[in-house]
């Protein structure tokens, strides 16, 4: 009796390591073979100093839209049909709301629904203080050391060029597409896209346009940042969270500090502050950031590649140690993240206000109604208001990883990558891309540069660049899925 009672979680023991090494024996590589590609011929030297020139010119965006410098998008759309007059000869160009760019190349077959490359032209400003940090000027559009320099060369005049320079090769090629291609080029993305890409995709929406499928920025070929991987990670966006941002305000009656009352306004708004950042949002192990650990796992040590087999068993493990960073937590659960707060005039004077402002990105499947819900839930004080500061956006639709078009970007990546492991991804920030989602039923974001991840502080940030090996690669990436996707 006491030897069957010894043996039954031996068995059970083995029967669990069991279906551990058979799951992980079976967990095989999901990557695509793909036969080799021409590439289109790409003078870098030429290629590069375009990219230069479009990065002199400082299309800087504004939230204030009365701050636009609008000359220096008119420049910059000079200077692109100089640049480009294939391009401009064989494409319609059409402007929307006066600085945004919708060029369409007309496929043989109108039967076929168009395939949408998205760019934006606006860039960020340089932070206070921060310009004599840079290697070269921010604004400079230098090459040097085997380099393009300056704002705009990750985020996102690369891309714009880039596809630019890939129609304008292919034409010279002779090539024509099949299907449809929309270039549409925003010119306020960095502020929300809302007089760019909303009216461009209303646009096309009107005209009846249901796309193959919708390019835009969002995640790129990365280096030693996916745990586990030794390979570079092609990331592909299959969605991007919603954004919504919040107003705190507390009103109370003002008075002197020498007899404060048990509750003040900072008091109040602080406090509903404290609450939030004590109660997250339940992190869940879903969507697609399950989609991207089961599809690098196989290409991970056997350790590594055990656990990402038996997720059912590791899961909460796995999540556990991706909630103990910020950046690999947030692509588990909507974010909360204070970002102002304002309150006072006189160090001896009680506020009769206090507000604070709090950002939140909400995880798809989750939506802005809930994610109030559990804001006015948490600070549960009705003397503290929650308004809501426009524009707000509910998280995108996730992009289908079994759909045709995905294949047709992956197939792609992998031809002009061929040492990338390609995988989906949560976008954690927001892109014009959901603006689309109208007018295309599956949209991706990714940006053909590999990223490493001292690169990542330069979006936004000081010494952006790009190589131009890695521009040309991009260039020859783009081209080749216009053929793949439109040929």
């Amino acid at each position: 009796m006491k030897k069957r009672l010894l043996l039954t979680p031996l068995l059970l023991l083995a029967l669990f390591v069991g279906v551990l090494l058979a799951r992980t024996a079976t967990f095989s590589s999901r990557q695509l073979e793909v036969e080799p590609f021409t590439p289109v011929a790409v003078d870098a030297r030429a290629a590069a100093e375009r990219l230069a020139q479009a990065i002199r010119i400082q299309t800087i965006s504004h939230q204030d839209s009365e701050q636009v410098e609008t000359a220096a998008f008119e420049q910059l759309h000079a200077l692109l049909e100089t640049s480009f007059p294939r391009v401009h000869a064989t494409l319609a160009r059409e402007r929307i709301s006066e600085l945004a760019l919708l060029y369409t190349w007309n496929g043989s077959d109108p039967s076929l629904p168009p395939t949408i490359f998205l760019a934006h032209q606006d860039v960020v400003a340089v932070a206070p203080d921060t310009e004599s940090d840079w290697t070269h000027p921010a604004f400079a559009g230098v090459v040097a050391d085997g380099y393009i320099w300056g704002r705009g060369t990750l985020d996102d005049k690369g891309a714009l060029l880039g596809i630019l320079e890939a129609a304008e090769a292919l034409i010279a090629e002779g090539f024509t597409p099949r299907r449809t291609l929309h270039f549409a080029f925003g010119h306020d993305e960095e502020v929300g896209g809302q007089a760019g890409a909303k009216e461009t995709a209303r646009l096309l929406e009107e005209r009846g346009v249901r796309a193959y499928f919708c390019l835009d920025e969002g995640l790129a070929i990365t280096h030693g940042i996916v745990p586990g991987v030794r390979a570079p990670v092609a990331l592909i966006g299959t969605a991007e969270k919603g954004y919504l941002s919040v107003a705190l305000t507390a009103e109370v009656t003002g008075g002197h500090s020498s007899a404060p009352p048990p509750d003040t306004a900072i008091g109040m708004v602080s406090r509903a502050v404290a609450a939030l950042e004590a109660n997250p949002f339940p992190g869940r192990l879903a969507g697609p950031a399950r989609d991207m650990l089961e599809c690098v796992g196989p290409e991970m040590d056997f350790p590594m590649r055990l656990v990402m087999a038996n997720l059912w068993a590791f899961g909460p493990i796995v999540r556990g140690q991706l909630e103990s960073a910020p950046a690999t937590a947030a692509a588990l659960r909507s974010t909360i993240a204070p970002t102002i707060f304002e309150a006072g005039v006189k160090e001896n004077v009680l506020p009769a206000t206090a507000r604070a402002v709090v950002n939140l990105r909400i995880m798809p499947g989750e939506t802005i109604e809930g994610a109030l819900a559990h804001v006015r839930n948490t600070i549960a004080d009705d003397r503290v208001s929650v308004a809501v500061i426009p524009p707000a956006n509910e998280p995108s639709p996730v992009a289908s990883v079994d759909a045709p078009a995905y294949e047709t970007l992956n197939r792609s990546i992998r031809q002009v990558f061929p040492e990338a492991v390609v995988a989906p991804m949560l976008v954690l920030g927001g892109t014009d891309s959901r603006h689309y989602t109208a007018v295309a039923e599956n949209v991706y974001k990714f940006l053909p540069f590999p990223l490493g991840e001292d690169d990542l502080p330069r979006f936004h940030g000081t010494d952006e660049r790009v190589a131009v090996e890695d521009y040309v690669k991009a260039i020859q990436f783009y081209a080749l899925l216009m053929r793949n996707a439109a040929g």
